[in-house]
């Protein structure tokens, strides 16, 4: 049995989605410390030229040791329109435009001011809009006991553990990260899972790869999208 560990990401790319198609429980770990200019508020999308650019959610400013799950959303900013006006680019060239607006409008109308939150229900909420099955659980709520780690690397062994996993799996760009014999010591398999980004149509002259779901889900119907995730190489942990 198959367990993957996360920070919340905002609408995050499809390899994420891919990590929780491909394991069998998922763990939204909301406690490491918030990391600016990351991807917990802000991801990519198609812009007016053909380029990426980043939608944010702006958030208070906080001291730099605060945790993920302690973040709150700005409520000085009229950032909602900002998001929506940068959305329509996708209008009049996006087949799946209307149902992934009213699935963003879901996310954005959430009730909570807390941007691990909003990161979190966007996920969910992809997740149903793509018919992916998420059992998943949020750490600061999972009343694990309090480890003690020495390397960031064992927060995730000492969770699987916990949960009575027997494999562990994390996306290629945490492999540095990890010593494989700690996981094999404890009788653990550690996973890689590389995802194999697909082109797919965006209307523009050169593909721009690894962008939001948001960006797939306008162009791909969600039986292409689910395809497209199962296109993955696994690696062992050495």
């Amino acid at each position: 049995m198959k367990i993957a560990i996360m920070q919340p990401y905002l609408f995050p790319y499809i390899g994420y989605f891919s990590l929780i198609r491909n394991t069998d429980y998922f763990v939204f770990f909301d406690t490491p410390q918030y990391i600016r200019k990351g991807w917990i508020n802000r991801n990519r999308i198609l812009g007016a030229n053909g380029k990426d650019v980043y939608f944010t959610v702006p958030v208070e400013k906080c001291p730099r040791e605060t945790p993920i799950k302690d973040v709150k959303i700005s409520c000085r900013e009229s950032w909602k329109e900002k998001w929506m006006g940068q959305l329509t680019i996708y209008k009049k060239r996006a087949p799946y435009y209307p149902m992934v607006m009213q699935l963003v409008q879901d996310v954005l109308n959430s009730d909570t001011q807390y941007i691990s939150e909003m990161a979190i229900d966007s996920v969910i909420k992809a997740c149903q809009y793509l018919g992916i099955g998420l059992d998943y659980d949020i750490y600061s709520r999972m009343n694990l006991p309090l480890f003690e780690v020495g390397a960031p690397d064992e927060w995730a062994l000492k969770i699987t553990q916990a949960m009575k996993y027997d494999t562990y799996v994390n996306p290629p760009g945490g492999k540095a990260f990890f010593n494989a014999d700690k996981y094999r010591n404890a009788n653990i398999e550690l996973e890689f899972l590389t995802q194999e980004i697909q082109e797919y149509n965006q209307r523009v002259k050169e593909f721009v790869p690894g962008l939001s779901i948001l960006d797939v889900m306008m162009f791909c119907t969600p039986e292409e999208i689910v395809n497209m995730m199962d296109l993955y190489k696994i690696e062992k942990g050495e």
